[in-house]
């Protein structure tokens, strides 16, 4: 399989990919060589490297970890893979790449840690979505990102069956308390960006009852509601009646997770997916080719 045709099959763009591939192929070179791998490796070797789950989880970015395989071996490497999103078992192989030996080991690194960090993210979005069950409340991250990899990282909780925020601050517009201070006032703040940006969703933070009365009277979008109880949650959902949208955020984990949904806000906010989910362990592999 051709990784660029999976990378554009999952929405993301194999330049911007094939950018982050060669910054970390350079990072680990660092203008020399593959000192063991030169040593220890005949030149003429050819293997095949399978990237093995070693851990029950979700994954994402199999065809970027194929894609760094291929990029290292500036193309002389064969892939195969199973499609991001797939639950996976210890010892299911996500992604099999054959070719030169000294390549596929030049590549391994950076395709276990681009494919183990996105799985990793996938599989936690995926425990947010288990834990709200059947409620019609949806996960999604923040900006809490990766610099460089946010739009992987976006990526990666799609896989796991979360929903995006936005992806920069161009657009849509969250006025936060630092806004709301510069404006003097959560209605005024959301009032301002209305009339400077009157195509743009605008989501406003509150962290009352009175501040949220007042941005609905204003018209918002959208309303985050920052470290709101389940039962404030409760009773902004029945203020709303369906007005705008009510995302739930600060600081909650898995254990609120049935709490959050029963209250039917829309959406539950976690910086966690992105900034703080442990990589899914999964190994590397090699024998020789057959």
């Amino acid at each position: 399989m051709d990784p660029d045709e999976g990378l554009i099959r999952a929405g993301l763009d194999p330049a911007s990919v094939a950018d982050i591939v060669d910054r970390a192929l350079a990072e680990d070179l660092d203008g020399g060589v593959d000192v063991t791998s030169v040593a220890t490796v005949d030149a003429e070797a050819r293997g095949t490297l399978e990237l093995v789950a070693r851990a029950s989880g979700v994954i994402a970015g199999a065809p970027v970890a194929a894609a760094a395989l291929m990029r290292a071996a500036q193309g002389r490497v064969t892939c195969t893979w199973i499609e991001d999103g797939t639950r996976v078992s210890p010892g299911d192989v996500v992604v099999s790449a054959t070719g030169p030996t000294r390549d596929l080991l030049l590549g391994e690194r950076t395709a276990l840690n681009l494919l183990c960090h996105l799985s990793g993210i996938a599989t936690a979005t995926r425990q947010w979505v288990d834990a709200l069950g059947a409620s019609s409340t949806r996960v999604r991250d923040t900006r809490k990102t990766t610099p460089g990899l946010r739009r992987l990282e976006k990526y990666a909780v799609r896989c796991g069956g979360g929903v995006n925020h936005r992806m920069s601050l161009s657009d849509a517009a969250l006025v936060k308390d630092n806004h709301v201070v510069s404006a003097g006032g959560v209605a005024a703040a959301f009032a301002r960006v209305r009339e400077a940006f009157p195509g743009v969703p605008v989501e406003v933070e509150v962290d009352s009852l009175d501040q949220l009365d007042d941005v609905l009277a204003a018209g918002a979008d959208l309303v985050l509601l920052d470290n709101f109880t389940p039962d404030e949650m409760s009773e902004a959902v029945r203020r709303t009646a369906g007005r705008a949208q009510l995302e739930a955020s600060g600081g909650l984990t898995l254990v609120d997770a049935a709490a959050v949904g029963s209250t039917g806000v829309d959406f539950v906010a976690v910086g966690a997916l992105t900034h703080s989910a442990p990589v899914l362990d999964i190994g590397a592999d090699l024998r020789e080719a057959q």
